[in-house]
């Protein structure tokens, strides 16, 4: 085979390049007789800025597995798209008055650019963005079936709204068990003389998506709701501004119906524990008991939700969390002004701050008191940003001697601490332990802790002052946005009361404004519109859809997006199932990742998709730090293009480098410097194949090959790709060290790279003779017959450089090999009669003599 031997890998790459293309070589069926696996990125944000080098990280490694996949017999989908809604295109269409659909076009060409250029094997031909309205006529489409469903919790799932309706006209609420925001109760007599508007109120309380009250992070300088994961430090993370916390009337998700589905399901999937933690944490279950205290001098009454109701004798003092509904009731007029001012604070730091800061100790005394269930002593009422409105029942029955948090705010106000249980020692902290006996506590002294709880829930139940429970720190999700770039609400209002369009007016598309800001009255961007009304003239709701809405079922799409009759068709989704390997960041544990899963198991519920969990496997990609170890961005002025890397080195270059930066689960720094390495190590590569003949192998050349195949093996199928870099560098040098030149042996070794430097791998295959892409080439098996050695032949350097090899017994010992080496003739003549300083020896490795 003649071959040139410059590596020229611009006009190579461009070359393979525009083939994929025109031959749509990554084309996956939605029918085939080979095993399917899916295979999926986290779908990125198209900005304006592209991808730095820390960006494909994630996709090479999916890439990597993808075309291993496909290599060993399997119908892989491996597709892309854009999460293409959001506030940065808005912001940029309020600063320019562009239309965000044109700045989002032209992100994505841009993004499409480099993602080709890097070579992945996606199949573009299933490409989806979540701002077309062949799209999100489908977010919206499931947004309507929430709107139609409740939640029962004696078949734990998701019916129709219908069969509630009918129900409760046979019988009222009796016998219903249901997912809902308050409890209600009434005849079936008593339902049906309620008028229209008073059963829509009605069922708005059962509904799995409904309008109502909900404190939310609002932004006044970009007029919209944040999510709890856009808030950094008290400001918007998009522009910086101040963000508050304030009521509003929004659309909320039920996810709280799926609690203990979301976590037992946990079980069922391999994601990393940490994640699981995460989502565990964020969940929150807590077994316990509500209780009641009476507020002094009124007929209030203060619920609460402790964990360890055991302790209540040790109860100090109460805290209600700044937001709760009865701070304004019972707060004294001389404590007004400076719980006023403590209340405007709070609202300027959101959730996740104030669970996060467990150093500062702040509060405000009410100037009410509460009465003790059972000593009838009164104690205080405070108010402090560390309890939650969203935890429990946003109010606490404070006991410092038990929690830490509460005996700082106590030490710090100087309020009076009981211990309650044995070995606490309150002049050091709290007794957070679940082990010891109960004091100083009434009729629980002399219990052990898991009896006293018992017996204190039996009490309060015999009592009527409480019950056992089970809490969740997981609310319901805010699905509102004041915003214009997102998907419209499938709503329409008669009466004040929502209802949804019929579904063949989906998708409901976006109208023409005149600007993207609020209206001068207040009201969201789509009030702007000229006629924003259904076809029989209601008002369509305002808002739009948050960004996570159309990220919750896009692994779905991929799987039929051509579909104008259903989201997807049942033989596509029974065909793909779930996701096999899903790649992405870790950040969006509590966000995306939990709502993804919220969607799947609701479309289970309605016989949507044949499955409750959506990835099977998933897998957090590190990050790529800039040059001094700091995150890439920007603002630091550390942002690395990976164009230009590709310009100087190929794109070939570029993956294994990335590869062989470390662990893809760990954080790296990025070192230009290193990438010389891999390019020389693909220059060698390429020389490899410079006079490649139909010989027949050696066996210390199949003995290379047939390691190598081994290794890199298992460490694609462990996502271990920097040492698959390596094993490759070792084998290159091997084979180039022993003049391979079988054509057997070579074709072997280009199929297994492939899937790490496909343009070069594909050219090289070409060379050989074959006329097929490698991408249909079989992956080879190793053969242990190749890896169980008799003998090695180790090479044999003096002071550092080889000067001859010699095969010798693996069952030598270290002196015996020495020996052997310093007999040989060569020695003998670099020796020249004079003893070695020092002779290494590394068995099955090397030999180096020191003279």
């Amino acid at each position: 085979m003649k071959q040139q031997m410059r590596y020229d890998f611009v006009e190579i790459e461009k070359k393979w390049r525009k083939y994929w293309a025109a031959n749509n070589t990554f084309r996956a069926d939605n029918k085939s007789s080979k095993p399917k696996f899916y295979v999926l990125d986290m779908f990125p944000y198209p900005s304006g800025q592209g991808l730095h080098v820390g960006h494909p990280l994630g996709y090479i490694a999916s890439d990597i597995y993808t075309r291993y996949k496909r290599l060993r017999g399997f119908n892989v989908l491996h597709p892309m798209g854009y999460d293409a809604f959001g506030l940065p295109a808005e912001q940029y269409a309020i600063q320019t008055g562009q239309h965000p659909a044109i700045t989002t076009e032209d992100n994505i060409e841009r993004y499409r650019t480099q993602l080709e250029l890097l070579g992945f094997s996606f199949d573009w031909e299933r490409e989806v963005r979540t701002c077309e309205p062949g799209y999100y006529k489908w977010t919206q489409w499931i947004f309507m079936q929430l709107f139609k469903s409740w939640y029962n919790k004696k078949t734990d799932k998701a019916e129709p709204i219908d069969a509630l309706i009918e129900a409760l006209s046979k019988s009222g609420t009796a016998g219903i068990d249901a997912h809902t925001s308050e409890v209600m109760e009434f005849t079936a007599a008593e339902w049906i003389a309620k008028s229209e508007h008073e059963k829509q109120e009605a069922l708005s309380n059962y509904r799995l998506a409904y309008l109502s009250e909900a404190y939310v992070n609002w932004c006044p300088e970009l007029g919209t709701v944040l999510a709890n994961e856009e808030v950094k430090d008290g400001l918007s993370e998009r522009g910086g501004f101040p963000v508050e916390r304030r009521m509003m009337k929004q659309w909320l998700l039920r996810i709280t119906a799926y609690s203990d589905r979301l976590l037992s399901g946990l079980d069922k999937i391999e994601w990393s524990e940490a994640l699981k933690e995460m989502q565990k944490n964020w969940i929150g279950k807590s077994k316990g008991a509500s209780m009641l205290f009476s507020v002094d001098g009124s007929d209030e009454k203060i619920k609460v939700f402790t964990t360890r109701p055991d302790t209540v004798f040790g109860a100090t003092f109460m805290v209600l969390a700044p937001e709760h509904d009865l701070v304004e009731q019972i707060c004294t007029e001389d404590r007004k002004e400076a719980v006023d001012d403590y209340v405007e604070q709070t609202k300027k730091r959101s959730e996740r701050e104030r669970m996060a800061d467990v150093k500062q100790v702040s509060g405000e005394f009410t100037g009410a008191w509460a009465i003790h269930p059972f000593s009838s002593e009164k104690i205080p009422i405070w108010i402090s940003d560390y309890v939650l409105l969203g935890y429990g029942t946003g109010a606490i029955m404070a006991v410092p001697s038990g929690d830490q948090r509460d005996w700082e705010f106590a030490t710090h106000f100087d309020i009076p601490i009981v211990p309650v249980v044995s070995n606490s020692d309150p002049s050091k902290g709290a007794n957070e332990d679940k082990d010891g006996v109960m004091i100083n506590s009434d009729f629980l002294d002399g219990l052990k802790i898991p009896d006293a709880i018992n017996t204190m829930i039996d009490r309060l139940e015999k009592d009527n002052t409480g019950e056992a429970r089970t809490n969740y720190k997981l609310r319901d999700s805010v699905f509102s946005r004041q915003r214009y770039w997102g998907e419209p609400f499938p709503i329409y209002y008669k009466d004040g009361m929502p209802y949804v369009l019929e579904e063949n007016e989906l998708p409901l598309e976006l109208p023409e404004v005149d600007k993207y800001l609020p209206t001068e009255t207040g009201d969201a961007p789509l009030g702007r519109a000229k006629s924003w009304n259904s076809e029989d003239g209601h008002p369509l709701d305002l808002n739009t859809m948050p960004g996570w809405a159309g990220s919750s079922w896009y692994y779905l799409r991929y799987m039929d997006p051509g579909n104008t009759d259903a989201l997807a068709s049942k033989e596509a989704i029974d065909y793909w199932q779930n996701v096999d390997l899903y790649i992405g960041g870790a950040e969006h544990a509590t966000g995306h990742l939990l709502y993804v899963r919220f969607w799947t198991k609701f479309l289970h519920d309605l016989n949507i998709v044949p499955f409750d969990e959506p990835m099977k496997k998933l897998v957090n990609q590190g990050m790529i730090l800039g040059p001094g170890g700091e995150k890439m961005s920007k603002s630091k002025g550390n942002v690395i293009n990976p164009d230009d890397l590709v310009v100087k080195y190929g794109a070939d270059t570029l993956r294994m480098y990335e590869m062989f930066l470390g662990p893809l689960q760990d954080a790296k720094p990025w070192d230009t410097h290193g990438i010389e390495g891999v390019f020389k190590f693909l220059n060698k590569l390429w020389k490899l194949y410079d006079g490649v003949e139909d010989s027949e192998p050696h066996q210390l050349d199949l003995t290379t090959l047939h390691k190598t195949i081994k290794k890199v093996q298992s460490d694609i199928e462990n996502l271990s790709f920097n040492t698959s870099v390596s094993a490759f560098m070792i084998c290159v040098n091997e084979l180039s060290q022993s003049n391979c030149n079988s054509k057997s042996i070579l074709s072997d070794l280009a199929i297994i790279v492939s899937p790490f430097a496909p343009h070069i791998a594909e050219e090289i295959w070409e060379k050989l003779g074959n006329k097929e892409s490698i991408s249909f080439a079989a992956y080879p098996g190793y053969d242990e017959e190749y890896l169980q050695q008799d003998t090695y032949v180790y090479p044999v350097s003096f002071n550092g450089k080889v000067r001859f090899k010699i095969e010798l017994s693996v069952e030598l010992s270290t002196a015996e090999i020495e020996s052997e080496v310093l007999e040989h003739d060569i020695s003998k003549k670099w020796l020249d009669g004079s003893p070695p300083k020092r002779v290494i020896v590394v068995p099955q490795r090397i030999v180096n003599v020191v003279i």
